[in-house]
């Protein structure tokens, strides 16, 4: 697994009914080293602090990183799924119940190609029942504010998807102070994805079977 966050000080309280939530990442920006990534780690790591918050644990989010499966997305729709089951690995844990955060940088007012021929290898209604989704974009201009919005959160909501708050979108200008970025988004969606969350916890509905992850290894640098 890769270590999403920056370990944030322990909180001196924490509420006696703590849920333990499962959490996966998948960034779609076709390049290694993105300022998308960036972002992705630093949400997740406001997420984490937020909602640990408010009694929701997040476990250590699975990390699906496009930039490193990219290559094989055409093989595999050429080949089919036999020829390629550490994708299919890939592919499963994305459609797991849980917490699933969507980055994309904008590519023509809408999200990456690579993104949506990754997200079309799924079945109609393909994420699973329980998977609470946040689409965020990065931009750079800010009439592209609210693509996410317009652009990514329909495509979530078409596959299954529960999306209970407005998308973040992040412009370039706002990359040298990311805590500033997200901090009025946090401030608002924490609470509400802290319910649901909790909501779509049943018996039925715990951490995914453990599979055989893709390893990402690359660090996420500033450009």
């Amino acid at each position: 697994m890769t270590d999403l966050w920056q370990h944030a000080p322990e909180r001196t309280s924490q509420p006696t009914d703590t849920v333990s939530v499962p959490a996966t990442v998948l960034v779609g920006n076709p390049r290694k080293g993105s300022r998308t990534l960036t972002v992705a780690r630093h949400l997740t790591g406001a997420l984490r602090t937020g909602l640990a918050g408010l009694g929701v644990h997040l476990g250590d989010p699975h990390l699906v990183d496009l930039a490193e499966l990219g290559p094989d997305l055409p093989a595999r729709l050429i080949a089919g799924t036999a020829a390629h089951a550490p994708l299919e690995r890939v592919l499963g844990r994305v459609r797991g119940p849980g917490l699933l955060v969507v980055v994309s940088p904008t590519f023509k007012g809408s999200y990456t190609g690579l993104l949506k021929l990754f997200l079309d290898m799924l079945p109609r209604e393909g994420l699973c029942p329980g998977t609470v989704a946040v689409p965020v974009m990065t931009a750079g201009w800010a009439q592209h504010r609210f693509v996410s919005d317009a652009r990514l959160r329909p495509l979530l909501v078409e596959l299954g998807a529960v999306v209970p708050v407005r998308g973040l979108a992040v412009l370039e200008e706002e990359f040298g102070d990311l805590d500033t970025a997200v901090a009025g988004w946090t401030t608002a969606a924490v609470p509400v994805l802290a319910a649901v969350l909790r909501s779509c916890q049943t018996p039925s509905v715990g951490p995914p079977q453990p599979t055989e992850p893709v390893p990402v290894h690359q660090t996420a640098q500033l450009r």
